[in-house]
């Protein structure tokens, strides 16, 4: 039981205390999920990278590398409670420790609900939120075994607090996991692991854009609904994702923070 307060020395700017922590991202390969891997690795950490894409993976494990840092790439299907497990035991096996988890997996096409059936739910729902189950339970695991405490850091989106028609499955499993993040920081607490989230909205990811998106004419459209005037980047949410995982949050728990340029208070 970890409750006491952590050593000054924690929040000085050069170290914010993820120096050779290990960190498990899944979906690292590519969009938040590679920002979030690069900032931890920047700011110190070891990270494991796991994701369906192969070639990117391990290119982003080799951006790792030369941050001076150690990097492994699992290849995993997000979608499989197995493999995720299995993933997260291997982050164990390899570097002794598990002290970040960034829950990154997901995603969807647009299509009206009425268009449907159950096999489309049930991928939406294995995919954003069944993998944050599976990854959370075996990392928390790991982390109370450790003794060290931890971080977890849940990637939802800013549809989890507003309407969001052809998107109805996906938003409600983002919502769903807001709800989880504060339970799961009560449930953990007693163990100093901490849980949070980040909201995104309009960070240029390769999701985000279509091929046609060149012109800045098109990209004022896209963005028209963000009063910072401009897609987010992926350095941006993975900074988020690292002040939330590191020393600085060490009494944050239990909260989302969005990373939209301000959408949605704009929306609200």
């Amino acid at each position: 039981m970890l409750t006491e307060m952590p050593p000054s020395s924690k929040f000085s700017p050069i170290d914010l205390g993820l120096t050779d922590h290990v960190a498990l991202i899944t979906a690292g390969a590519n969009g938040i999920g590679e920002g979030s891997a690069i900032a931890l690795a920047r700011f110190g950490a070891h990270i494991v990278i796991a994701d369906i894409d192969v070639e990117n993976g391990e290119r982003v494990a080799a951006a790792i590398r030369g941050c001076g840092r150690e990097s492994l790439f699992v290849a995993t299907d997000a979608m499989d409670v197995g493999q995720v497990q299995a993933t997260v035991a291997a982050t164990a096996q390899r570097f002794g420790r598990l002290d970040v988890l960034v829950n990154n997996a997901g995603g969807v096409r647009p299509r009206p609900f009425l268009e449907q059936n159950e096999r489309n739910w049930r991928r939406i729902i294995d995919l954003n939120f069944v993998s944050m189950l599976a990854a959370t339970q075996a990392a928390a695991r790991q982390m109370i075994a450790g003794r060290r405490g931890g971080a977890i850091v849940n990637v939802a989106s800013s549809e989890s607090f507003r309407a969001a028609p052809l998107y109805s499955v996906y938003a409600a499993c983002k919502a769903a996991m807001l709800e989880f993040t504060k339970t799961m920081a009560l449930e953990l607490a007693e163990h100093g692991i901490r849980v949070n989230a980040i909201a995104p909205d309009a960070i240029d990811t390769p999701g985000i854009r279509s091929p046609t998106d060149t012109s800045s004419e098109i990209s004022a459209t896209r963005t028209r609904h963000v009063p910072m005037q401009r897609f987010g980047s992926i350095q941006e949410a993975g900074a988020t994702v690292a002040f939330l995982a590191s020393s600085l949050s060490s009494f944050v728990t239990g909260t989302t923070l969005p990373v939209d340029g301000g959408a949605l208070v704009h929306i609200n």
